[in-house]
């Protein structure tokens, strides 16, 4: 099952060193069967977006998690897609979250994707917002309205030593 993992620049870092990548809570997002049942249409591709689109949003909460002890956190939002055996549906949660049965490893990540220099303020004014957005706040939505229209960039795996150089 190919799922998306919300991480952080930080997460980056570790799967690089350490050739695994611990997701917080074991907490992934795929496409599910109760993603395709809440969609009207779309193919198999609009709903993988759609997936990672939430694990891009969960990065949001890491982000802040880590800004409340370190206030240089590179304001970045990072998903890491892999293919896994195992993950095991979370329908109570979410359409689309998955629980994953320990560290994924470096040999089946398929690509990193991670927001560009352009989306840095956007996403700094996204995780401020996140969870009033979740409560309906109309305003919040907008916020992180403006964070998701930044695409984020995609990079296989054997590309993240390097992109890690550069930030």
């Amino acid at each position: 099952m190919r799922v998306y993992i919300p991480a952080t620049v930080a997460m980056l870092r570790e799967l690089s060193s350490a050739g695994e990548l611990a997701a917080v809570s074991g907490t992934a997002f795929a496409l599910t069967p109760a993603l395709r049942e809440s969609y009207a249409t779309g193919g198999d591709e609009e709903l993988e977006y759609a997936a990672m689109l939430d694990a891009a949003r969960a990065s949001l909460r890491l982000l802040g998690a880590e800004l409340a002890t370190d206030p240089d956190v590179p304001m970045r939002r990072a998903v890491v897609a892999a293919d896994v055996d195992g993950a095991q549906l979370r329908p109570d949660l979410d359409h689309a979250v998955v629980r994953l049965t320990g560290p994924v490893p470096m040999k089946v990540v398929a690509s990193v994707h991670l927001d560009t220099e352009e989306a840095v303020v956007a996403v700094r004014a996204a995780v401020a917002a996140v969870d009033a957005a979740d409560l309906g706040d109309p305003d919040a939505e907008f916020v992180l309205g403006d964070a998701e229209d930044h695409e984020l960039a995609w990079y296989a795996p054997q590309e993240l030593p390097f992109l890690l150089e550069l930030l």
